[in-house]
């Protein structure tokens, strides 16, 4: 097969989970399959590390920039379709939930969430009407669809009018480093981890609170949250200067991925309070690492976790304050969350999730 990468939304180090996704997915597929092409249509602003060095791996950059939404947009609408039928594809692969409206060849597409839906009050205004008519379209003109969970193939079903057997499961995998991190190493840093972008689904304001609570009786441990500066980043900051926590509670911002083993490697247990969530990769990361962790009691994230990590109401602050007293005091259930969460990480594989879209890219020929 000819495949076409659709990675005209990529901005690296500006997407999240999106990006690590995508140079996942491909250097798993690079691994399982050395017979079909592959042509990976990149902006501007992607650089050459994106593509696996392997023979049947090509870039092919285009001449738009993927920082203004509507000039990417248009190019992906009227441009990729010449594309793909001069480099004549036999399907197109769509990572990052928009397609072509017309497409000379099979789609699939890939649904990471439908937080749009479910919770509007979280985008700003000007951005709903994107969201609202791209998915649809894409939803509807797309031979299979993706989902990164479950939940997020259940949302799928009940806003849009797809057919069940036109919508597939395919969790993420982690990556293996993190079950390579050598906790003997750290593991006793003075402060919990939380990786995430600053938007407001992902209930930083109820961690940062019940922080502040927590850091009364535990003053010598501090917080650590990782991940790009997103919507509600400002207001985040306010929160933490009225509480006077600055010297407490550190933002990161983006990080190189080198950075961000570290903190797993040094951190004494790991938080993740969000409200909604299409994944929730880092949950599974912290549990890779053997890193005791905490998350919301929302799926996809209890079913990913099990066992594996305890569970609170994501709305419920003081659940969140017992959960980290609990993390850093109670050494028999550190054990135990340290051994259990590298055995239920290791059921998540992106070879397993590169196969499963291989086989739905074949299918959608077939169609």
């Amino acid at each position: 097969m000819r495949i076409g990468i659709n990675a005209l939304y990529l901005l690296p180090g500006q997407v999240g989970g999106t990006e690590i996704y995508l140079r996942s997915l491909l250097g798993a597929l690079a691994g399982i399959d050395g017979d079909d092409e592959y042509l990976i249509f990149t902006n501007r602003e992607t650089g050459s590390d994106l593509v696996p060095p392997r023979s049947n791996f090509e870039q092919v950059p285009q001449r738009v920039g993927g920082t203004v939404r509507a000039g990417r947009i248009a190019w992906e609408q009227a441009v990729l379709p010449v594309e793909a039928a001069r480099r004549r594809l036999d399907v197109l692969f769509n990572p990052g939930f928009t397609a072509p409206l017309l497409c000379p060849c099979p789609m699939v597409t890939v649904f990471h969430d439908l937080q749009h839906k479910s919770h509007p009050e979280h985008f700003r205004w000007w951005d709903l009407p994107f969201w609202r008519l791209m998915l649809f379209q894409s939803a509807c003109t797309s031979e299979w669809l993706i989902a990164v969970s479950e939940a997020t193939r259940s949302d799928l079903l009940r806003y849009y009018p797809v057919a069940p057997g036109r919508v597939r499961a395919i969790p993420h995998g982690v990556d293996e480093r993190f079950f390579e991190i050598d906790r003997r190493r750290g593991g006793s840093g003075p402060f919990l981890l939380c990786v995430s972008t600053l938007h407001p689904h992902k209930n930083l304001d109820r961690l940062v609170r019940a922080f502040a609570r927590f850091r009364a009786a535990r003053p010598g441990i501090g917080l650590v949250i990782a991940g790009m500066r997103g919507f509600h980043a400002e207001a985040l900051e306010r929160l933490i200067a009225g509480l006077d926590l600055g010297d407490a509670v550190r933002l990161t911002g983006w990080i190189p991925r080198e950075e961000l083993y570290a903190l797993f490697r040094d951190a004494a247990a790991f938080l993740y309070p969000s409200t909604f969530e299409g994944f929730g990769l880092p949950v599974l990361e912290a549990l890779a690492a053997g890193l005791p962790t905490a998350c919301s009691d929302i799926e996809p994230l209890a079913g990913n976790a099990g066992d594996a990590a305890l569970l609170f109401p994501p709305e419920d602050e003081s659940a969140i304050e017992a959960a980290m007293m609990r993390l850093t005091s109670d050494a028999a259930l550190r054990d135990r969350l340290a051994a259990a969460g590298p055995l239920r990480a290791r059921r998540f594989s992106w070879r397993t999730a590169a196969e499963a879209t291989l086989a739905a890219l074949k299918q959608a020929t077939q169609m």
